[in-house]
């Protein structure tokens, strides 16, 4: 199996980049069409837990928008051969002095590069 073939990386990175703009610009649609549809598909988040795409949409008809002073850091894209890929990454944002966390399991299926398991943290920033 081959790691982190660059081609492969980079289709991953643009799948997470379009997630990103979509989380910030708070466009639903777009978020919900980056997770996998199905009831296997896990989100933890800061405070919730969401089984299953359905919930999952539901959950964001509803969620606050996150801060638009969001910030990325330290994001790692790993492949593993071309269908399957983990993407984490730090996040801050002037709504919490916390520092965020956000990994994301990524499969490439039928219909494109989708987000099979998300888990969502923030903790204290290391000293």
């Amino acid at each position: 199996m081959e790691i982190n073939r660059p081609d492969i990386v980079a289709q991953v990175a643009a799948a997470f980049d379009a997630y990103e703009r979509a989380l910030v610009d708070n466009d639903v649609a777009a978020m919900n069409a980056l997770f996998w549809d199905t009831p296997e598909t896990v989100r933890y988040g800061i405070a919730e837990v969401q089984r299953g795409g359905e919930t999952i949409r539901a959950w964001r008809e509803t969620c606050e928008p996150v801060p638009r002073s969001r910030r990325l850091h330290r994001t790692v894209v790993t492949t593993f051969g071309v269908d399957y890929a983990t993407v984490s990454t730090e996040f801050t944002s002037d709504a919490t002095p916390l520092l965020g966390r956000q990994m994301q399991t990524w499969a490439r299926l039928g219909d494109g590069w989708k987000i099979v398991a998300a888990h969502v943290s923030l903790i204290q920033p290391p000293q």
